[in-house]
């Protein structure tokens, strides 16, 4: 997953769209993580992932992975 500042995605933000068709992108703010700019395909995966999961260690790797970083 690539990272960037807000400011620096303010100022690029096509390519910043562009890149999170790809991958997700991190956006920090003061040197904290704010926001992931993922794909809309990115995002009902994971949500359907999610939804299909019953318990945690039945999770796909990436699913546990994307849960881990957003807490």
């Amino acid at each position: 997953m690539s990272q960037t500042t807000a400011r620096e995605f303010q100022r690029k933000f096509g390519a910043f769209q562009h890149q999170a068709q790809r991958e997700p992108v991190e956006i920090t703010r003061h040197g904290r993580r704010q926001l992931v700019l993922m794909s809309a395909d990115h995002y009902d995966w994971l949500v359907a992932a999610a939804r299909r999961t019953a318990r945690t260690v039945d999770a796909a790797p990436v699913v546990l992975e994307a849960v881990r970083r957003a807490g």
